[in-house]
C-alpha cells in the first residue's frame, strides 16, 4: 500500500477556525445545531459560491462494544448513545466536511458516507461484509483505549477486511481517549503498531458532546472542533489517493505493512 501523506500537506489543517472556514461551516450548520443530511441531501450554499464535492464511502470495522456507531455519531453531530446496543444491520450515515487544498488554495466539500454494521450481523449473514466492503474507499479500523483484545484483535481486522483491497485506505482510530488513565493499551505499544504498519492511527474521546445553552441541544460547532481531525485526515487520504490514481501526484514507493 502507498506511503501515506504527511498530516497537513493536502488539507490546511486549521482552515476550519479561520473566518473564511467558518463561513463555509454554515452549510452544515444550522443555528449552531448540526444538519442532518439523507443519503439524497446535499448543503446549499450561498448562489456566488460553488464548489465541488468529492463522495467517498467509508466502512467501520472493529469489535462489538469499541465505539463504532458513538463515532459515526459523533462525526454526524448526533446524540452518542450512553448504552451500548448492537448495530442489528447495516447502518449508513452522511457527513459533509468543506476543507481547503493546500497546493490549489481551493475549497472542496467532502461527502463521507459511513458504512456501520454490528459484529453479530456480520457472523450471521455472509451478504453483508461483501455490501459493505463492495466500493469502499477507505476502512476505518476502530479499538478501544480501555479493550486490549479490540487492540490485539487490529492485525487480524486488517486482514480479514482489507487483506484482499490492498489499494484501499487504511486508518485507525482509537476510542475512548478521554479515559487514558486507565489505559490497556500503553503508548509503547502505539508506536510499535504505527512502526510496523505504517497507517495512520488518531484518537477521539467518548465523552458527551458540548450543549448549548438550553441545556439539551448538542453544540454543533464545538462538536465539529472535536472531530475535525478526523475528517481532516479522511479527506486528506482519500484526495491523495485520488491525486495519485489519476496521475496528477508520482506514485510513492509501497510500503509493506506488518
Amino acid at each position: 500500500m502507498a506511503t501515506p501523506p504527511v498530516p497537513g500537506s493536502v488539507v490546511v489543517p486549521n482552515w476550519h477556525e479561520s473566518a473564511e472556514g467558518k463561513e463555509y461551516l454554515g452549510c452544515i450548520l444550522r443555528k449552531n445545531r448540526r444538519r442532518v443530511f439523507g443519503l439524497l441531501e446535499r448543503p446549499v450554499l450561498p448562489p456566488p459560491v460553488s464548489i465541488d464535492t468529492a463522495s467517498y464511502k467509508i466502512f467501520v470495522s472493529g469489535k462489538s462494544g469499541v465505539g463504532k456507531t458513538a463515532l459515526v455519531a459523533k462525526l454526524a453531530g448526533l446524540e452518542v448513545p450512553v448504552l451500548h446496543h448492537e448495530t442489528p444491520g447495516i447502518q449508513t450515515t452522511v457527513v459533509f466536511w468543506p476543507a481547503k487544498l493546500q497546493a490549489s488554495d481551493r475549497v472542496v466539500m467532502f461527502r463521507f458516507e459511513f458504512w456501520d454494521c454490528g459484529e453479530s450481523a456480520l457472523k450471521k449473514f455472509d451478504h453483508m461484509l461483501p455490501a459493505c466492503k463492495e466500493n469502499t474507499d477507505a476502512f476505518l479500523f476502530l479499538f478501544s483505549f480501555t479493550d486490549r483484545a479490540s487492540f490485539e484483535d487490529l492485525p487480524g481486522q486488517l486482514a480479514r477486511i482489507a487483506g484482499e483491497a490492498p489499494g484501499v485506505i487504511r486508518m485507525v482510530i482509537g476510542s475512548k481517549f478521554d479515559q487514558y488513565m486507565h489505559t490497556d493499551v500503553p503508548e509503547r505499544d502505539l508506536i510499535a503498531f504505527r512502526q510496523a504498519w505504517e497507517l495512520p492511527l488518531l484518537r477521539v474521546k467518548s465523552v458527551p458532546g458540548r450543549r448549548l445553552a438550553d441545556g439539551r441541544t448538542l453544540d454543533g460547532r464545538a462538536g465539529l472542533a472535536d472531530i475535525a481531525h478526523i475528517l481532516n485526515g479522511l479527506a486528506e487520504q482519500l484526495w491523495h489517493q485520488d491525486q495519485v490514481a489519476a496521475g496528477l501526484l508520482p506514485s510513492p514507493p509501497e510500503s509493506a505493512p506488518g
